[in-house]
């Protein structure tokens, strides 16, 4: 078999991911930190064919001593190259995934004696009316209240347009993704009045043809993934939520910790389970669940009466 470039064998991986369904995200995610490793080893004479667990050991120190990288994050490496190796291995490319083992040894032992018991963090109601109300920017503050109300993904936030919003409903109609069933969240009266406020500052941000409903300050443009993530742990640090020195996953308060505290706080207040469901877009994968079908109006009388209030200003 012709011997591929570095860069052939990463472009057929990634073509590969693509007709597994992998979502746009993930895919540039495993790009980009196979990039950072083809880059290691070609200062080591490697390649790809090449790779053995002393190899991939160095690698493990250069992440951590020399990238800094935290543990989390270098867990995140090497499942990104795991999942590469085992294409290789798939494609009779290499005979062995030797990524399972290193992380195995290495990687995983770590998880498991570090953070035993370790949960994503979860804020009261008080502390989350606090956090929200300690942010001064409008449309920062929309966005945290919208994650928080809405429970939605990062992703479903930064993908809505204006005109996705129905006032008279006071819905909102997302895009389809591949991990969403039902495409519609509701929002209260709190949630209405801060998004009316964004929407004012937005029409002198965002560029004429742009239909996004959150905007980049700077472009005036789409905001992406990151636009939402630095400013949302700034503010976090400001109100001691978040630590961004630990590496305990309970010390940070992330974008997806309002998800959790949306499914939690409507449980707490009394949401049927299936409800709560619906409104999170979890996948129908039962049979009950596909041939059930919740009303949409006691579906939204039930999130406004369970749906916690946070004061916000």
């Amino acid at each position: 078999m012709e011997r591929l470039t570095d860069t052939e064998l990463l472009r057929q991986f990634v073509d590969d991911c693509r007709i597994r369904g992998l979502t746009h995200h993930t895919i540039r995610c495993y790009r980009g930190q196979i990039r950072i490793f083809r880059d290691f080893l070609n200062k080591h004479n490697r390649h790809f064919y090449d790779v053995d667990k002393d190899i991939l050991k160095e690698f493990i120190r250069y992440l951590r001593n020399q990238r800094e990288v935290s543990q989390k994050r270098i867990e995140n490496y090497f499942s990104s190259l795991s999942s590469f190796y085992d294409f290789l291995t798939y494609e009779d490319i290499v005979d062995k995934n030797m990524v399972l083992q290193v992380r195995k040894r290495y990687l995983r032992r770590y998880k498991k004696d570090n953070n035993c018991g370790s949960h994503r963090k979860l804020v009261s109601v008080d502390e989350m009316a606090n956090f929200i109300n300690l942010i001064s920017d409008i449309r920062d503050k929309a966005v945290a209240l919208l994650l928080a109300k809405t429970g939605i993904r990062r992703g479903e936030l930064i993908s809505i347009d204006a005109n996705d919003i129905d006032w008279q409903e006071m819905s909102i109609r997302l895009k389809p993704k591949a991990k969403r069933s039902n495409l519609t969240v509701f929002f209260d009266n709190e949630t209405a009045y801060i998004l009316r406020k964004w929407l004012s500052k937005r029409e002198s941000v965002a560029k004429g043809d742009c239909k996004a409903l959150f905007v980049s300050y700077q472009y005036g443009t789409r905001l992406k993934r990151s636009g939402v993530y630095h400013p949302f742990i700034s503010w976090a640090e400001r109100a001691g939520l978040h630590d961004p020195d630990s590496d305990r996953l309970e010390d940070h308060f992330t974008p997806h910790c309002c998800r959790h505290w949306f499914t939690t706080h409507l449980r707490r207040a009394g949401m049927p389970r299936e409800y709560i469901k619906e409104l999170r877009g979890d996948a129908r994968t039962e049979a009950m669940d596909i041939y059930h079908h919740i009303d949409r109006e006691e579906l939204k009388k039930s999130y406004l009466a369970h749906i916690p209030q946070l004061g916000v200003e």
